[in-house]
């Protein structure tokens, strides 16, 4: 594995068994998903969010968040991330041996309301509930926060800077482990995520740590180039594209996984992320989910000549 102290190291965290397969209309059957989640280990890549602990009702694809996380911790020490709600579901996440949970807080008033139920900063107290439950328990898990629609909102439009700077501070000031900014719609533009990210960062510092980007308008790999200029270094992305937020119209998929990572390496940084053995894990994906369109350029043109060079 990479290391992730080295100046040109990229933290990249797999999203697509989460953000992934809760907007797939079939439901991939828990052996297959295992399995595929432990390729992806394999492959090298640091952190995978493995699923959600939300109403089985709501996101069908979810309801065996449970046993895949128990699975995973079983094959990882570090880097099994599931999504809570909240305090409920951390608790569950805890259970089950998960090493990190991840709260949706999102900057838009009307998508919050949709996505959890609580208004912005009703959240941002569930929260603070989550943190200092977690913090009482003998084992440590990281509490991350996703500030969802920081960068525009299907619902409200455009999101006023201020108030992505506000919702960060008050996330930093509960307890946060780490801020994630959210583009959950994939409205963002490169200029914007830097001046977004760097506003954000004047005012939480490191606390900030993380991008989530969306490819809606094919901006997904020059905002994160955008990213890297304004001195983030970990980026979620989601094998094949799969992708988006049901509670928020018009969200499609994430930046593809396999396309970030030779983008990355073939610019010099590192990702510990080990390529075919990524295009491998793709295949299990697709076994997984027989009919379901997967995105991505690599897959398409094969990993180039010039790319494997390097490698060796």
């Amino acid at each position: 594995m990479a290391d992730d102290h080295a100046e040109n190291y990229v933290k990249v965290c797999e999203v697509g068994p989460r953000d992934g397969l809760q907007m797939a209309p079939s439901i991939m059957p828990t052996p297959a998903k295992i399995a595929w989640l432990k390729k992806i280990l394999e492959a090298g890549v640091p952190e995978i969010e493995a699923g959600s602990f939300v109403p089985p009702r709501l996101v069908p694809q979810m309801a065996d968040t449970g046993d895949v996380i128990r699975a995973m911790s079983l094959c990882s020490d570090h880097g099994i991330c599931a999504l809570v709600p909240n305090l409920k579901g951390a608790q569950l996440a805890y259970d089950a041996g998960a090493h990190a949970v991840i709260v949706p807080v999102s900057v838009s008033e009307k998508h919050s309301l949709s996505n959890t139920r609580k208004g912005t900063f009703e959240q941002v107290a569930e929260v603070q509930s989550i943190v200092q439950w977690v913090r009482a328990q003998p084992r440590a898990m990281r509490v991350d926060v996703g500030c969802a629609t920081a960068f525009g909102c299907s619902m409200e439009g455009v999101i006023a800077l201020d108030r992505v700077v506000a919702v960060a501070s008050a996330l930093a000031r509960a307890g946060a482990d780490q801020v994630v900014l959210a583009d959950t719609v994939g409205y963002g533009n490169p200029a914007q995520i830097r001046a977004v990210v760097r506003a954000v960062r004047a005012e939480i510092g490191p606390v900030l740590g993380r991008l989530h980007l969306h490819d809606t308008m094919g901006l997904g790999l020059a905002n994160v180039l955008a990213g890297l200029d304004a001195g983030i270094r970990e980026f979620d992305s989601s094998m094949g594209g799969l992708g988006g937020c049901p509670f928020a119209p018009g969200a499609s998929g994430n930046i593809v996984t396999e396309d970030l990572v030779f983008m990355l390496e073939s610019m010099g940084l590192r990702t510990g992320i080990d390529l075919g053995a990524l295009m491998q894990a793709r295949v299990l994906l697709q076994q997984g989910l027989p009919g379901e369109p997967l995105r991505g350029n690599i897959a398409l043109a094969g990993i180039p000549r010039t790319y494997r060079e390097r490698a060796a």
